[in-house]
């Protein structure tokens, strides 16, 4: 009999890569349950969709003013949804995708116990918020310190990540990248006019406004494309109307499905992902559009953001801007020829093999498979 496995991520899990990366991995070997927002992911034997009208991490004032920690989480409305609608001791292991999800795993009691993944380094998620560090920060260290250290194992996303939850809560998570399933593609032909690409969330902290700015000033034959999710519409309508502006050099898409990404990038010639040092996982960032762009067979460009600036430089993917400010990424524009875009795609070609996630989910497999032996 295989062995029983719940998947709990407070997030669509049909839409979230990660995730998903997760159910691919174990769908085979372990009769698999997910428990989050949306749909049910393929492959699963079973499914616990939290209702779209139960709000997620909408903490309840009161309590973190008076430090009622204990209570402000278990009065989640997820929280509180799914502890109603998952029975302790149905699984033999629990895999917890984030911080929140933990504290409920460890309360179902999986015979086998609980492996924690942790996508962003929580207590500091939203720092550059007024208040974040004040007020919400203390209850994040305690939801890490009186739960998340008690999991079985851990994995994170970045090294930088990795070393701040060791060095305030005491446990070691292993990395594994948002690596991309490997696309079996070929680079496509760069034209007259270089076309650039972003993909991910509409986050004013992460200055996207900046990527028009760049775009507009460069004397380079380039177009800029953006495909966003509308996470704060307001500052998504702000990005239309500043690409309306551009003179037709760039536009922004509106998101298309995780399953539609590869195939969408693969138009393009060159990735970009400057990410302004705004907060602490801005700083550490080593997101799953770096991976993409690869798998897509494009160049990328970066800021020196240090883990993402290191896979650049060691894989010859492309340029590393000097800082964040526009200006930087406006050179680096204006010196680019169909020459070096070439190069950065045949690069990330023979690149795709090593940077894709087949290696990253056996760090995931090996974690659960001695989870299963230990116990």
């Amino acid at each position: 009999m295989k062995p029983t496995l719940l998947i709990l991520s407070f997030s669509p899990i049909a839409g979230d890569a990660r995730v998903l990366k997760q159910v691919d991995a174990f769908s085979n070997e372990y009769t698999v349950t997910t428990c989050g927002y949306g749909p049910a992911p393929h492959g699963v034997a079973g499914h616990v969709q939290i209702p779209d009208d139960i709000l997620h991490n909408v903490l309840d004032d009161r309590y973190v003013t008076r430090k009622a920690y204990r209570r402000a989480y278990w009065r989640l409305w997820s929280v509180e949804w799914a502890k109603k609608h998952l029975r302790p001791r149905s699984w033999d292991l629990v895999l917890a995708n984030d911080v929140e999800a933990v504290p409920l795993a460890l309360r179902l009691k999986p015979r086998k116990g609980v492996h924690a993944d942790l996508h962003e380094y929580s207590p500091l998620l939203h720092e550059d918020w007024e208040g974040w560090r004040e007020r919400i920060t203390p209850y994040v260290d305690w939801v890490c310190s009186t739960y998340v250290s008690r999991a079985s194992s851990w994995t994170t996303v970045s090294r930088g990540l990795s070393r701040e939850y060791e060095r305030n809560f005491g446990f070691h998570a292993e990395l594994v990248t948002n690596a991309a399933p490997y696309l079996d593609v070929s680079p496509t032909p760069v034209g007259d006019t270089i076309r650039l690409v972003h993909s991910g969330a509409a986050l004013q902290d992460r200055r996207l406004h900046d990527l028009i700015t760049a775009v507009t000033a460069s004397s380079a034959p380039v177009t800029l494309d953006m495909y966003l999710t509308p996470n704060q519409p307001a500052y998504l309508a702000q990005l239309r109307e500043a690409a309306a502006a551009s003179g037709g050099r760039v536009r922004v898409n509106d998101p298309v499905p995780y399953s539609l990404l590869a195939e969408t990038l693969c138009r393009f010639d060159v990735g970009i992902h400057v990410l302004a040092p705004t907060n602490f996982n801005n700083t550490w960032a080593l997101p799953n559009k770096l991976f993409d762009y690869v798998q897509a067979r494009l160049g990328i460009i970066v800021g020196p953001t240090p883990e993402m600036a290191e896979y650049v430089r060691r894989f010859g993917l492309g340029p590393v801007t000097d800082d964040f400010d526009p200006q930087s990424l406006t050179r680096v524009l204006d010196a680019l020829t169909a020459a070096d875009v070439r190069a950065w795609k045949a690069a990330a070609d023979r690149a795709a093999p090593e940077l894709s996630a087949q290696a990253q989910v056996e760090i995931w497999r090996a974690a659960i498979a001695r989870l299963v032996a230990v116990n």
